[in-house]
């Protein structure tokens, strides 16, 4: 085998410009693959991003009414939905994919927020339990958390994030200011903010749509003091993180199971859901990459016709060592010896031709990162299979010529020296 090796790149190399243009096909077939597998995978990472962050891995179970939130605003809390116990939140925390949960209420804020003469039109509230802000991975930015304690005695504290410092509190410092809410004065405590901050990429309107998100702001007051400013009873949604990003859909359609295993509604629209993000990225990624398995296609087709020239080189490589073949014959090469001659010339020189194409093909794709914006993400299990499968092209083409080969009349071979 070796041998068979060391005669092939001996091959190649005395004819390098014929060797070079034999790989052709196989080398541009090979960069057009890893170049658009690199770009489905980049864009595959960017709408995964885009639409559930930066490593965040939180999933929202609210309460639904048919396929929209079931707003408390206008409507009074749906009979047969009690309010989640501590022991469905043991049961919820028991479930292998999830790290941590906690529950509360919100409520869009339409009117009933103010600061001195400011008034909120948008955002949420949020009642809280203390173990929400690390649950929803926010770090405080200034000031504090509110405690166990001040939860406990109905303290009226809350916490605001920075997007209500820039909008209500018009940048003021927001530590010790007060904030009506629903008639009843708040004390700001502290500031707190996403830990990891990411910015989904918008390049179009399309983008824009699909990613963008609501900047109004969120306040969050001890769950506690919920009724006193809103409603006794109001039932409560769940905030979950998964362990990882992967286990989003099944920590949230778990956790939405157990809710709704304790519910039971008078109108059967009505039941805990997932607000799965996950879900909905892998859904855009099938879609992107169903658009670019037709031009994974077309660019195989540049293999199939470098295959064809493989095939064609190598008829001629037998035809110019008739001699060399039958002189091998002759002193009693067998011709399964002549045949892995050949196939392993053959499967060498489109081996090659992998080799260089993978590497043409990263550096095409990053060529087209650079020139359009779109990321890549190289897949090296893509480019090892590809290499791979441009020394099968060269087995399965070079079949007939080692045949050929192989099957040579030595006499027939040796006349022609």
């Amino acid at each position: 085998m070796f041998e068979n090796i060391r005669l092939a790149f001996r091959g190649i190399w005395t004819h390098k410009l014929r060797s070079f243009l034999t790989m052709l096909g196989i080398i541009i077939g090979i960069a057009a693959i890893i170049a658009i597998v690199s770009t489905i995978e980049g864009t595959n990472q960017q709408i995964k991003e885009n639409l559930i962050g930066s490593g965040s891995n939180t999933v929202d179970i609210q309460l639904y009414q048919n396929d929209w939130p079931y707003e408390m605003s206008y409507n009074a809390p749906p009979y047969g939905v009690p309010q989640v116990s501590d022991s469905l939140m043991d049961d919820i925390k028991a479930i292998p994919e999830v790290k941590s949960a906690s529950r509360y209420t919100v409520r869009n804020i339409y009117d009933g927020v103010y600061y001195q003469n400011a008034s909120m039109n948008g955002g949420y509230v949020k009642g809280v339990e203390t173990d929400y802000f690390s649950t929803a991975n926010l770090t405080v930015k200034h000031g504090r958390l509110f405690t166990d304690k001040e939860v406990n005695s109905y303290k009226k504290v809350c916490v605001i994030d920075e997007a209500i410092v820039s909008t209500l509190l018009q940048n003021e410092d927001p530590i010790g200011k007060v904030i009506e809410i629903g008639g009843d004065s708040y004390v700001v405590v502290g500031v707190v903010a996403a830990r990891s901050t990411f910015e989904p990429v918008i390049n179009t309107m399309a983008d824009y749509e699909t990613y963008k998100q609501d900047e109004s702001g969120e306040i969050y007051i001890p769950v506690s003091d919920w009724p006193i400013s809103y409603r006794y009873d109001e039932p409560e949604n769940v905030l979950v993180r998964a362990n990882s990003t992967d286990d989003m859909t099944q920590a949230g359609k778990k956790t939405a199971d157990i809710l709704n295993g304790n519910i039971h509604p008078d109108d059967s629209s009505i039941k805990y859901q997932s607000k799965d993000l996950l879900e909905q990225a892998t859904r855009l990624q099938q879609l992107s990459s169903s658009t670019n398995s037709m031009l994974i296609w077309i660019a195989a087709i540049s293999l199939l016709v470098g295959g064809i020239g493989v095939m064609n080189i190598m008829l001629v490589s037998v035809t110019e060592r008739t001699a060399e073949i039958g002189l091998k014959k002759a002193i009693g090469a067998r011709k399964t010896k002549i045949m892995w001659q050949f196939l392993t010339e053959a499967a060498v020189l489109t081996s090659m031709g992998g080799v260089l194409g993978v590497v043409s093909g990263i550096g095409l794709a990053k060529i087209i990162s650079i020139m359009s914006g779109t990321p890549i993400a190289i897949s090296w299990p893509a480019a090892m299979i590809a290499v791979v499968f441009s020394m099968v092209i060269g087995i399965v083409f070079g079949i007939l010529p080692s045949h050929q080969a192989a099957n040579l009349n030595p006499i027939d071979a040796l006349r022609t020296n």
